[in-house]
């Protein structure tokens, strides 16, 4: 048996609605760091695997169960936010501020789209939801918990749910309103597991 459990970071200041200088560098927020601190607890036994996006975020989430299970290995993935908008044109704005570009973006529907340099595409962005899941079933661990965020954990649940064949203009849309109807709460996220290798993965119910 192989479980996952995936676990969205805490509050952040963003998610406070703070302007952010960058995507990657957005610390927790006293809450957030306390509903860090709820998740450690929230684990009776230690798992083989803790993994992490390398955003601050997700990092200092992560930190509070590898502080409860210190000789659990730690490693980060590239299972960090979809960064969708170009960095440099966000720095010290909010969420609010960028609603129009957000909504911009998302009506053009172009899954080759980048919105410039530093950005990624909706296409590179499942394939890194593809590529964490191919990690994960690679993996010997038989318990991971993974540390990540919102769109990425949605990513993964819509690609084991909905199992597109195409990544088009039409299924970036349908994963938009699949985001948006199955929001995740901070510090919240869900499980999967499989039986035995090579069987497919069980979504769990979502543990909010």
């Amino acid at each position: 048996m192989q479980r996952v459990r995936f676990v969205r970071h805490g509050e952040s200041a963003a998610n406070a609605g703070h302007p952010s200088r960058d995507h990657e560098s957005i610390p927790l927020t006293a809450l957030g760091l306390h509903q860090a601190q709820t998740v450690a607890r929230s684990f009776s036994t230690a798992p083989d695997l803790i993994a992490a996006s390398p955003f601050a975020r997700a990092q200092a989430t992560a930190l509070a169960t590898a502080a409860a299970f210190p000789c659990a290995p730690v490693e980060t993935w590239p299972i960090q936010e979809f960064t969708y908008l170009e960095p440099t044109r966000c720095v010290d704005t909010t969420v609010a501020q960028r609603k129009g570009w957000v909504d911009e973006y998302w009506l053009k529907a172009d899954p080759a789209h980048r919105d410039g340099c530093g950005a990624e595409s909706f296409l590179d962005f499942v394939a890194r939801a593809q590529a964490c899941l191919y990690r994960i079933a690679e993996h010997s661990a038989a318990e991971i918990i993974i540390f990540s965020h919102g769109q990425f954990l949605n990513a993964i649940a819509w690609l084991l749910e909905t199992k597109p064949q195409i990544i088009d203009g039409r299924a970036m849309a349908d994963w938009r309103r699949y985001e948006i109807d199955n929001h995740i709460p901070n510090c919240f996220g869900f499980s999967i597991s499989r039986s035995v290798p090579d069987a497919p993965w069980a979504l769990g119910k979502r543990n909010y």
